[in-house]
């Protein structure tokens, strides 16, 4: 059986250590090295109890990421810090996954504009293969440069890319309305996500200026073939994991519900991690899984469908992910070390 040797640097996180379990059951992988800035030499069950007798290994640092001769390379790593890795490592050194928002952007100026710094990596931008393989297969198998998807445009892009498609909708009338947990935030205490204040509560954040606004964009625009503007409003919710996003859009004129079914039955009736449902999805239904749950519905007397999808922030939404896009850099079956089922209740 092959194996190959990965590294996950930036495993401290929420999504590090997502990643880090995930790989360490997956069958032709051998985690190499975890590198952390913080707690060096301490194993990373240490930062991660969940992880005990999973992975114990200890933490390395950065710098000694050669000595241990990856063969993949995985990023966890913040926005801004990512690309400065990225423009460190040669272009025929080992492929990299990249789950910050570095390279999902293809253009430069866009990027500084929405992440409020200049790119250090722009000749990167235009090679680096977007990794949502629902939509974008063909283009990562080979790639040096994958960027993983946010989580928020993960879930959107699976909600409306059939209709978009197949001109099913008018582009410029969408409005997503989308739900995140907490560890969307990451896992530094931050005074939005302190239990006491959070408990109980329901807020919107990033009002017209979520980061993930130009992403969705970028997709959708891709898919449709024609340019998309979306009115995109996240919002937070008391849970740790799980995002739901409801989508809006007026359909066209002779569009009717049998066609939109259709459309959706024909684009995912094959794809192993997308489940059509026949009625809204819950977060509940896909925590710790790699699944996206849709669901579509036309209300004829707006003359707009609704479309939703619930993924697992943390594993769809950017691990799991990451490991499909592993999956399909090495040639394997897509879902070799994600057959996990959801959590259930």
């Amino acid at each position: 059986m092959e194996r190959i040797r990965v590294a996950v640097v930036g495993a401290t996180g929420y999504t590090g250590s997502e990643l880090v379990r995930l790989l360490s059951a997956h069958p032709h992988v051998e985690i190499a090295a975890i590198t952390s800035r913080r707690e060096l030499g301490e194993p990373v069950s240490a930062v991660h109890g969940a992880l005990l007798n999973v992975v114990d290994q200890p933490l390395v640092p950065l710098e000694s990421l050669p000595d241990h001769d990856p063969d993949v390379i995985f990023l966890a790593l913040p926005h801004r810090t990512s690309m400065e890795f990225v423009a460190a490592q040669p272009q025929d050194g080992p492929p990299i996954i990249d789950l910050s928002g570095d390279f999902r952007l293809t253009d430069p100026e866009v990027y500084a504009r929405w992440y409020d710094t200049p790119h250090v990596a722009p000749d990167r931008l235009a090679t680096a293969a977007f990794g949502l393989p629902e939509l974008f297969r063909s283009t990562i198998p080979g790639a040096r440069l994958v960027a993983n998807p946010g989580c928020y445009p993960t879930a959107t892009a699976l909600a409306l890319a059939p209709l978009l498609k197949r001109d099913l909708v008018v582009p410029d009338s969408i409005v997503v309305d989308a739900k995140s947990g907490t560890t969307g935030a990451g896992a530094s205490a931050k005074a939005a996500t302190h239990f006491p204040d959070l408990f109980g509560d329901f807020r919107a954040y990033g009002v017209a200026t979520h980061r993930h606004t130009p992403e969705v964009e970028q997709i959708l625009s891709h898919v449709g073939g024609a340019p998309v503007r979306v009115q995109f409003q996240p919002h937070l919710l008391p849970i740790d994991r799980g995002i739901l996003a409801t989508c809006y859009a007026r359909v066209r004129s002779s569009v009717d519900a049998a066609r939109i079914a259709a459309a959706y039955a024909d684009d995912y009736a094959d794809e192993p991690f997308v489940r059509l449902r026949q009625a809204p999805p819950s977060v509940k239904q896909v925590r710790g899984s790699n699944f996206a749950d849709v669901h579509v519905s036309l209300d004829e007397r707006t003359g707009r469908v609704i479309a939703f999808a619930a993924i697992d922030n943390l594993v769809k939404g950017a691990a799991g992910q990451a490991v499909q896009n592993l999956n399909l850099l090495r040639d394997w079956p897509e879902t070799t070390g994600l057959n996990q089922g959801p959590l259930c209740p």
